[in-house]
């Protein structure tokens, strides 16, 4: 008999933001275009975007941190997207709220950083077209 191993492979990679208000949250990533499920006990909502979550969880964090991250622009996540320049218009179009416009990168790419309204700093960029 042939037994087939499994190889194990990864297949959802998602970050937990902390945040002050999960309502307020939830409404600037949907302007980015996920959609979110009924919040768990009010504190915890799954956001879905092309297959992809985050998750957002109202709790305390360390303001001073979060202030030294976006002066140092650290990022708190990063998303390589298809069709950079259709997303970026859409995210503008939607009043996100852009850290550094999309522009050209040294590695042949597009990017841009949105800041969320709790301070995280997300890097999107992609081919350009």
């Amino acid at each position: 008999m042939h037994e087939h191993k499994t190889q194990p492979r990864v297949t959802s990679f998602a970050p937990q933001f902390l945040v002050d208000d999960l309502k307020r949250s939830m409404s600037y990533y949907q302007r980015l275009g996920f959609k979110f499920g009924d919040p768990w006990d009010g504190f915890y909502a799954i956001g879905t975007l092309d297959g992809l979550e985050l998750h957002l969880k109202e709790a305390p964090k360390n303001p001073a941190e979060r202030q030294y991250r976006r002066t140092h622009e650290h990022l708190d996540a990063a998303a390589r997207v298809a069709g950079i320049e259709a997303f970026y218009e859409r995210c503008v179009a939607n009043s996100v709220s852009i850290l550094r416009p999309l522009a050209p990168t040294e590695w042949g790419t597009k990017d841009f950083y949105v800041e969320d309204p709790d301070g995280y700093v997300i890097s999107f960029g992609g081919i350009p077209s």
